[in-house]
């Protein structure tokens, strides 16, 4: 009934990007970072539904759009 807001959390916008893995076995996907200067990523939320997926796009400002997904 009341929820809580959720706030969006700064990143660096220069040097991460966004992005959904996705595993093509079992179709688990997983939301982070991309460094883009080094590759590595840094695994931060589970994606198991659509609601999920809304969190973690709200909580880092991401709009739907800039968010990429790698097989």
């Amino acid at each position: 009934m009341f929820r809580r807001k959720i706030k969006a959390e700064p990143y660096d916008r220069e040097n991460l990007k966004p992005v959904i893995r996705a595993s093509i076995c079992t179709g688990e996907q997983i939301a982070g970072f991309l460094d883009i200067r080094t590759g590595k990523f840094t695994e931060l939320m589970l994606i198991q539904n659509r609601r999920d997926m809304k969190e973690f796009l709200a909580r880092y400002g991401i709009a739907e759009e800039e968010i990429k997904k790698e097989w």
